[in-house]
């Protein structure tokens, strides 16, 4: 037993376990059973080509020095980026605890109470700083939710008949460039024509149908947009505010203006910046839009005994339902940090935000008092923490300012704006003031200009109050917090109680070395938009990861700055789009997909200005080869692209791969391989073996980035070599092709703090480690389905009869005796396990993707609850639905109950095996009504007469 091997300790199943597993599945050897599952012509003839494998000292001490190459200055560049403090409470008790970081998106709300509060909290955090009516639970970053606002602004003109075909966007100069290139990248395709200007300006033309504007502006000026909001209101033109959450705490929220949406980042509410990520962005709007809105909305309502309860709300407008009519590609949420921001909300209060933000206020004025008493001018009247001053000589400013560890943001050459943040002392004040004072060699008289003034009127100052609610004003305390904090994730079932089995979302291991270094300064603390020379630490973890994810997918370029899987989807098919554009094939814009692909394939196809042909799939779940040859010689002349998954969605290496991937080659086409089912590839196959031409990877399923409750997610795009020129770029900071598209996210390499954590996966399993998972993960699956064979159909197989590394059985025979899906899903509960992937890509089915990092005892127990499951099934009848399946799951207020009214014993309900006992978990409330949530919809804190009423 080598300790040293970080394989040991991140694949479950030990030596003495394997055979015994291959002799149920029923192989003399592992290799056999990988010969059986994947297809002879897609194998890798050689290993991968990666270092060997670090061990997790080893890992450590070399992160450690790739750390200390990383400058940490004291960065006052603003641009919607702003160093945070992040309470140690929040810090230890969530960023660092595996029971926040490694749950699941709460589709299963009985199990997810917890998490879902705390996402409550953020909505009304931001609902009440915003003055909204309604909030999601959070987007990917900042630009993103500005361009979802301009893209739901622009369905809703179907409700306006002068403003339906209207296709013209108003966007304010004074919008961050961040934003305003990816507005130029969502736009493009969908027609939508942007104009960038004065607002002050704007005619209000009845040929816009919305517009964006900034408050503070980017270089930190506040408008007063209250006449601006109103004279488009009048002219049927819907209004977007960017906005700054901080400032909102002094300032007049935009929803009391009118305001359609409300968009922005809650990083500067103690989360880190992380060279740009990850960050909660939030997306408020009017209640009237509630269907329209992008993203999660949490929700309340009431379970089975009608106690509140919570879930996710609107369900309908989700993509695996609404497919390429869905309101948006985005299908998850920054969960983990969005937690972190409304526990900064809770742990901080009305009282103590109050103190934060004028504090910052109070140091901006003194210092842009102090610069001025020198003869600068500073060009803002009207600010909140970002001054801006007119100078002479912008570089001996830089100068001199880089050599006190100080970055400021150089706008020109003559201006530069400063913006404070929290961790901004009094200590810091003359260091800042002199980088001026030096640059013009003056006589330093050592004093501090204390402003005594206004610099907001009266009109801006914010007037209303802001969380009222009990939860904003209990837990100031660390005990407090904690305690609360705990409360929380005892509702929560997470990898650190049992296996989540859910197919296509590989919940893995999220080793403690890959996590640790997140919590270290000198990654936390780098502004996205530094010289890239003080990134230096970022720039060789970065450029490294890269080079391994081209050596994984056999492409020759990577871009890592998709910062989801979605976003990756729409990234790869817009290098597609950009690539057939430079051949002067502008006509190509047929999509083909499966109809077993993710709901997110058609959204995305979709917004890429594409133009979504579904084709069929046969009886054994495989591509129907005869119906995509026909739709592929009826799109010939027009076709951009196939999106495929590999994998297949049904947990299926197709033989026919390499003869569908030249099929749409020969007729013009790209391949865009999903790369949701990679877990089932690393070191065995990959993507341009099969002849894909671009790939997205999820790192928060392959790589081992955690889910979070929902996300962080990152979703780089691997591409082959003609598509490498259109890789995406960023307007401020150098990266991408030379033909780069436009942004896909605010910061140049996406959530890049992240990217931490899979670098670690991959220095630490090495290219042997690597293969080994896959393999294992493959065998874990085999042996399920092996093991749940007579009791449970296995839907679809290889044409040897296996499993990829995951696999779909059938529920919907046990309808004749009255039991759904579901209700095997909320009985599982009560055996301690989330339930696996429920009727998605079948309805009525369950998808089971065990993963590597599965014991032989777990996936044994978990076979064992289904067995039992099954068991139970065959002793209930379709007329009696008073049985322990429908009722599941079984609370502890329902067992200790005075009275037991069920027609089973306490005893089967809550123990119904004796590993239960041992290690037992409690749904905190029992099922919950879905549509009455939905028809009484209420999205933030309520007052408990609220409830009552509804």
């Amino acid at each position: 037993m080598n300790t040293e091997s970080f394989a040991l300790r991140h694949i479950g199943v030990r030596e003495e376990d394997l055979q015994k597993m291959l002799e149920i599945v029923g192989v003399k050897s592992i290799d056999e059973l990988i010969d059986q599952t994947i297809p002879e012509d897609i194998r890798l003839k050689e290993g991968l080509s990666l270092p060997q494998a670090l061990s997790e000292s080893e890992f450590l001490k070399f992160i450690q020095n790739l750390a200390e190459k990383n400058r940490v200055f004291k960065s006052y560049i603003g641009q919607g980026y702003h160093e945070s403090v992040i309470p140690s409470v929040i810090k230890r008790n969530i960023l660092e605890n595996p029971g926040w970081y490694t749950a699941y998106t709460p589709y299963q709300a009985e199990i997810a109470q917890g998490r879902l509060e705390a996402l409550l909290n953020f909505q009304t955090v931001v609902c009440d700083l915003t003055g909204m009516e309604i909030a999601n639970a959070s987007l990917l970053d900042e630009s993103t939710a500005a361009a979802e606002a301009m893209t739901m602004l622009f369905d809703l003109r179907a409700r306006d008949q002068k403003k339906n075909g209207v296709l013209k966007f108003f966007v304010s100069e004074e919008v961050l460039p961040q934003t305003l290139s990816l507005l130029e990248t969502r736009s493009a395709p969908l027609g939508i024509e942007l104009v960038i200007g004065n607002h002050e300006k704007f005619d209000f033309s009845s040929e816009f149908y919305g517009a964006l504007l900034q408050y503070p502006g980017k270089y930190g000026q506040v408008h007063d947009l209250e006449d601006f909001i109103a004279q488009a209101k009048e002219h049927n033109i819907k209004t977007a505010v960017a906005t700054d959450i901080m400032s909102l705490v002094m300032l007049t929220p935009p929803g009391e203006w009118g305001a359609d949406v409300v968009v922005g980042t809650t990083q500067r509410f103690g989360i880190p910046l992380g060279y740009g990520g990850p960050h909660a962005a939030f997306f408020a709007t009017k209640a009237a839009y509630k269907r329209n809105i992008p993203g999660r909305i949490i929700g309340l309502t009431k379970d089975t005994d009608g106690n509140p309860a919570l879930r996710m709300a609107l369900q309908t407008r989700e993509q695996h339902i609404k497919r390429d009519k869905a309101t948006s590609n985005i299908c998850t949420a920054q969960v983990l940090l969005a937690v972190m921001a409304g526990m900064y909300a809770v742990y901080h209060g009305p009282k103590g935000l109050k103190h934060i933000a004028n504090k910052i206020h109070e140091y901006t004025k003194t210092v842009a008092q102090s610069i001025e008493a020198f003869g600068f001018e500073q060009l803002n009247t009207v600010y909140f923490d970002t001054i801006r001053f007119k100078v002479e000589n912008v570089h001996s400013i830089r100068t001199i300012s880089e050599s006190k560890g100080i970055n400021l943001n150089y706008i020109d050459d003559e201006t530069i704006s400063i913006s404070l943040n929290e961790a901004f002392t009094k200590k810091d004040i003359r260091p800042l003031v002199n980088c001026f004072v030096e640059s013009q060699a003056l006589d330093d008289d050592g004093g501090i200009v204390e402003y005594e003034g206004q610099v907001i009127p009266k009109k801006l100052v914010r007037k209303t109050p802001f969380l009222e609610h009990e939860t904003f004003n209990s837990y100031h305390s660390e005990t407090d917090l904690m305690r609360y904090i705990k409360k929380l994730e005892r509702k929560d079932l997470a990898l650190n109680h049992s296996m989540i089995s859910l197919g296509s979302c590989t919940m893995k291991l999220n080793a403690a070395s890959e996590m640790l270094p997140l919590s270290w300064s000198n990654w936390g603390n780098i502004h996205p938009f530094v010289p890239v020379e003080q990134a230096e630490g970022y720039q060789l973890v970065l450029r490294d990861l890269e080079q391994q994810l081209n050596v994984i997918t056999g492409f020759a370029a990577t871009s890592l700055q998709p910062n989801s899987g979605a976003q990756g989807e729409y990234a790869g098919l817009m290098t597609i789009r950009a690539y057939h554009q430079s051949r002067g094939d502008h006509h190509r814009d047929i999509c083909l997909i499966p109809s077993s692909a993710h709901g997110t394939n058609p959204a995305s196809a979709v917004m890429a200005g594409m133009k979504v042909v579904v084709t069929k799939t046969d009886e054994q779940g495989n591509i129907d080869v005869l119906d995509l040859e026909e739709k592929v010689k009826e799109h010939s002349d027009n076709l951009a692209a196939l999106m495929v998954t590999y994998p297949s969605t049904h947990g299926v290496f197709e033989s026919s791969i390499r003869y569908i991937t030249k099929l749409i080659h020969d007729h013009g086409g790209q391949v865009y391989m999903d790369g949701a089912n990679m877990n089932a590839q690393v070191g065995l196959t990959n993507p341009a073996t099969i002849g894909a031409d671009v790939c997205h990877l999820n790192l928060h399923k392959t790589f081992a980035i955690p889910h979070g409750g929902g996300g962080p997610g990152v979703g780089p795009i691997c591409v082959a070599e003609q598509l490498k020129p259109f890789l995406p770029s960023n307007p401020l900071i150098a990266t991408g092709g030379e033909k780069g598209i436009t942004a896909i996210s605010s910061a140049p390499w996406g959530s890049a703090l992240a990217c931490l954590i899979s670098y670690g996966y991959i220095k630490m399993l090495g290219a042997d480690g690597l293969t080994d998972a896959t393999k294992i993960a493959i065998l874990n699956a085999n042996f399920i389905k092996e093991r749940l064979n007579g009791a449970y159909d296995v839907l679809y197989t290889g044409e040897q009869g296996r499993a990829a590394h995951e696999m779909i059985i059938d529920c919907r025979p046990f309808k004749e005796k009255g039991i759904e899906v579901t209700d095997i899903a909320k009985r599982l509960m009560d055996y301690g396990f989330h339930a696996p992937t429920v009727s998605f890509p079948v309805a009525g089915t369950m998808m089971i993707e065990p993963t590597e990092s599965e014991s032989l005892a777990e996936l044994n127990r978990f076979c064992d609850a289904m067995l039992n499951i099954r068991q139970e099934i065959e002793q209930v009848s379709a007329e009696d639905a008073n049985n322990v399946l429908k009722n599941a799951p079984h609370t502890l207020a329902m067992v200790t109950s005075d009275e037991w009214s069920f027609p089973y014993s306490r005893k089967k309900a809550a123990y119904p095996l004796e590993y239960v006992a041992d290690n037992k978990f409690w749904p905190s409330v029992r099922r919950t009504d879905e549509a009455f949530g939905d028809r009484n919809l209420m999205c933030t804190c309520p007052a408990i007469e609220e409830y009552a009423e509804a």
